[in-house]
């Protein structure tokens, strides 16, 4: 074959959320968007701040070659400085500098170059399920093996003995994802600290160098719990963020990679992400939107607008019957399907126009993910399509 198989196999496989989000337009464009209970992408109903608008419109009066220019490969001085600036304010000062940030694509580079910077062939990185599922494509992409481990089937926390049995010579990294898509659950300060200590327990049993790989998109989206500060619970950290969710933009792929100044490879660490970022080609994120950052990095989310739907959702579905986990963070409602097979469930919900993610692709089965990030009307047009879906298996 003259082509790269793993390319066309990741080409064939299809990613399931975008696959039933396509399915959704053509079902929308057929018998008409109000019919349709599309519940399937995480593609945020807030509108941006009216600050990423006043930032733009600013920008626009640049001279040219400046406002379209490109910017060092790890993002304006200024725009690194801005972030920095943010997360002392938020988090404690020191905790981060403009020398520590690279400004990515998106949390899918910053992931991608996390993972490239510390893995080498045959390593192995360790995810909590259920998990996004593009985790396993950049993990293999870097060399390395994808390991499953369960979550608490009850809290959804980490399971911090299952990822102790689960490391071996070979891992290199445990990704956590908190507030957690797709559950929506937040890890609690003891929850980290148990895993901390069960990662230095390793690293000193087995003489290796194990990170922790915590990627935070859905950080600002809570409803009440209070979010960790990785860095501050284990020391061989390295953080992912994206504003995809925080100020609405998931179109315009704007992030960073934080190598915090407690890593102990700092120095070195930081080299490696600025390599990996040349080696994927991943260098200058969008120049226009580091612009937007120095004036919007610390505009608030309009948490109250997915607090609403979250709450006409669980009352909704919990009225109903249908179990679910009551999230703390994020946009999504992990529900268990009414059938062992998340799948043939799926099924049938989509013979009622409800288009939910079942939960195989997550690496758990048995569950759907109900992503509330829609308009308010969708979620409660939506309520007698779930009525008649759960008459349907009694």
């Amino acid at each position: 074959m003259s082509l790269n198989e793993k390319s066309v196999a990741y080409g064939a496989q299809k990613s399931s959320i975008r696959e039933i989000s396509a399915y959704a337009e053509e079902r929308k464009a057929q018998i008409g968007a109000e019919n349709v209970f599309d519940f399937s992408l995480g593609n945020p109903s807030i509108p941006a701040p009216d600050a990423v608008r006043a930032s733009i419109e600013k920008s626009l009066t640049l001279p040219a070659t400046q406002l379209h220019g490109y910017t060092p490969a790890s993002g304006l001085p200024a725009a690194r400085e801005a972030v920095a600036a943010s997360l002392c304010r938020r988090f404690g000062e020191g905790v981060a500098s403009a020398g520590d940030l690279y400004l990515t694509c998106g949390a899918a580079a910053s992931l991608s170059i996390s993972f490239h910077s510390v893995v080498n062939p045959g390593d192995e990185v360790i995810v909590i399920a259920p998990y996004f599922p593009e985790y396993r494509v950049w993990i293999e992409t870097s060399g390395a093996a994808c390991v499953e481990v369960l979550a608490d089937p009850t809290t959804f926390q980490v399971d911090v003995a299952a990822v102790a049995a689960a490391i071996t010579p070979r891992t290199k990294a445990v990704v956590i994802n908190s507030p957690n898509n797709p559950v929506g659950s937040v890890y609690s300060r003891a929850n980290l600290e148990a895993l901390s200590g069960a990662l230095h327990e390793a690293e000193e049993r087995l003489g290796t160098a194990i990170y922790l790989v915590a990627d935070e998109p859905y950080r600002e989206i809570t409803y009440g719990a209070k979010v960790p500060w990785v860095p501050s619970v284990y020391d061989r950290t390295i953080v992912c963020y994206s504003y995809s969710k925080s100020l609405s933009l998931p179109g315009e792929r704007i992030g960073w990679v934080l190598v915090p100044p407690t890593n102990p490879e700092h120095d070195e660490l930081v080299l490696a992400v600025a390599g990996a970022g040349r080696k994927l080609g991943f260098v200058c994120a969008p120049a226009l939107f580091q612009r937007v950052l120095m004036d919007c990095v610390d505009c608030p989310s309009d948490v109250e607008a997915y607090a609403e739907n979250r709450r006409a959702l669980t009352e909704g579905l919990s009225a109903l019957g249908y179990e679910f986990i009551e999230p703390e963070g994020a946009f999504y409602l992990w529900v268990r399907a009414l059938e062992p097979d998340a799948n043939a469930f799926f099924e049938r919900a989509r013979t009622f126009e409800l288009l939910p993610v079942p939960s195989d692709s997550f690496g758990c089965p048995g569950w759907v993910r109900v992503g509330y990030c829609v308009s308010h009307e969708t979620i409660v047009n939506s309520m007698p399509a779930w009525a008649a879906l759960a008459d349907s298996y009694r």
